[in-house]
């Protein structure tokens, strides 16, 4: 049996309003080629770059998120490598003096355990351009957009044993970043990318049956003796992080079992066939020849400095998972979509917010007020994680969009209304549905669509009359002992009332009149 060693390499755009070095605009969505650019960015000669000290206070906030130590004293190098999307033939990076280091990030593991994956280093650099590449593959052009825009590369120790904790890592991370402000991590649009660095061992006495070969990531070495690395390259989504790892583990075994050697090389992933594909051998790490940058002063940080980006750390994913546990008594399952989807879980507190200040002005028992308050945050989340979730999916919207129209005021009046049992459940859901497509307040289209509950006994009585001589076999069905005639019964008369009826009045009058 052979198992994996897994470590990522994961870049991230910082959100920015200006590149790294420059003062050009750091706009992804910048869709005309080579129209941020600038000489500093294009790398002409007699140009000086200078410090995004922007760029540098998000690296610092990450990092000091992640549990890492802040290098103090840090300085930026050159890390030389040609390539056509490099205009300068080398790359402003850090190397010796990260800004961050020796740090983690804890994660949930298949089986609900905590698992915590630890982070060798933070550190900040410029990106690239980006090549584009015909479609008869004859030739390419360079887009200089993206050239000396903020990049954050965190490199992780080789912790990772499976692809879905590798998953659970990048997704942590996006969350984490995204909780901070510093990026969007969209890594659809490239904003945030991962390599993976994979090396199997055999289970059974730690030989792979191959050489062994230091577990090296791009630019450091672990002291970990493994089996070959290999490394995948261009996994733009959490689903190919997951997908690319599952199949090279695989694919590695089989070799190692047929009694074959496993190639050092960087292979590719193939998403619409499921594989990954060699891209090139890679026998030695490659000699980046670093050295300090001599037209940028070294970094001193200060301690006011770190205080100030301390201060500005907001409650992270893990933070408020607890507290939304611990103060909402909601399951597991919508505590995750709150913590993935922060808007979302943002909307739900303003929700429960408005919902709060109604049952404090109630005059009752403290105890009492807090069982109404459990019993109102699981109703609101109820129609907020289902109800209101698919009608922002039919419209691939957000809560931040401005095409959503609900005020958490409104929703929470809504949500009054089915606690009080002034709309049956079937009311409330065309209620929700036209407050979405217009913004109005509930009783507002309450009174205009005529949607008032009937409450009168002998109104319902009409139609419970009416609902019993149509339906004559569900009430011998129900006279002969069946008990699910009876709801049977109950949508029929919901029905005839669109929905207006109390149910519990047309429960009681329907068993008056069968009885």
């Amino acid at each position: 049996m052979y198992k994996p060693t897994i470590g990522l390499e994961i870049h991230a755009e910082l959100k920015t309003a200006s590149k790294m070095f420059c003062s050009c605009k750091n706009d992804p969505e910048e869709k005309k080629p080579n129209t941020n650019v600038c000489p500093v960015c294009l790398a002409h000669p007699g140009t000086l770059p200078t410090i995004n000290k922007k760029a540098v206070e998000k690296v610092i906030k990450t990092a000091m998120s992640l549990n890492c130590k802040i290098n103090k004293e840090s300085f930026f190098e050159r890390k030389n490598y040609f390539y056509p999307d490099l205009p300068k033939g080398y790359q402003i990076s850090q190397y010796l003096m990260p800004l961050g280091k020796d740090g983690y990030l804890d994660i949930e593991d298949e089986d609900g355990s905590r698992k915590r994956i630890r982070i060798e280093r933070i550190h900040l650099e410029e990106d690239t351009g980006s090549l584009i590449h015909s479609g008869k593959g004859d030739y390419s052009l360079v887009d200089y957009n993206r050239a000396g825009v903020p990049l954050m590369e965190l490199v992780t120790e080789p912790d990772i044993k499976t692809a879905y904790q590798a998953k659970a890592f990048a997704s942590g991370l996006q969350m984490v970043l995204r909780y901070l402000g510093v990026s969007d991590a969209d890594m659809e649009k490239g904003e945030m990318r991962c390599e993976v660095n994979i090396s199997m061992l055999k289970a059974s006495d730690g030989d792979t049956g191959n050489d062994k070969a230091t577990f090296r990531s791009k630019d450091g070495i672990s002291n970990l003796k493994l089996g070959t690395k290999v490394e995948i390259k261009n996994l733009n989504s959490l689903r190919a992080v997951e997908r690319a790892i599952a199949y090279e583990i695989e694919r590695q075994t089989e070799v190692l079992k047929a009694g074959g050697k496993v190639v050092q090389e960087t292979r590719g992933w193939d998403d619409k066939k499921g594989i990954t594909f060699s891209q090139r051998k890679k026998e030695e790490s490659h000699d980046y020849r670093y050295f300090p940058e001599p037209d940028l002063l070294p970094l001193e940080i200060s301690d006011e400095f770190l205080e100030e980006v301390k201060a500005e750390i907001p409650e992270l994913p893990l933070q408020r998972k607890q507290r939304f546990k611990k103060e909402y008594f909601l399951p597991d399952k919508e505590i995750n979509l709150y913590t993935s989807q922060k808007e979302l879980g943002d909307y739900f507190e303003k929700v429960i917010s408005e919902l709060s200040d109604w049952i404090k002005s109630k005059d009752l028992k403290q105890e009492v007020k807090t069982a109404e308050f459990k019993k109102l945050a699981k109703l609101a989340s109820n129609y907020i994680a289902t109800d209101l979730q698919s009608l922002l999916l039919s419209k691939n919207i957000n809560v931040l969009s401005d095409r959503f129209l609900i005020t958490p005021e409104n929703f929470a009046e809504f949500l009054s209304m089915i606690y009080k049992g002034e709309i049956s459940s079937r009311i409330a859901k065309s209620l929700l549905k036209e407050m979405f497509e217009t913004g109005k307040d509930p009783s507002q289209i309450i009174e205009d669509k005529d949607l008032k509950m009937i409450e009168s006994e002998g109104e319902i009585g009409k139609v419970a009359s009416e609902v019993l001589k149509e339906n004559k076999k569900a009430v011998d069905d129900y006279k002969n002992g069946k008990e699910t005639a009876l709801q049977f019964l109950i949508g029929k008369l919901m029905a005839k009332t669109r929905g207006k009826a109390s149910p519990k009045i047309a429960k009681d009058v329907l068993k008056k009149l069968l009885d």
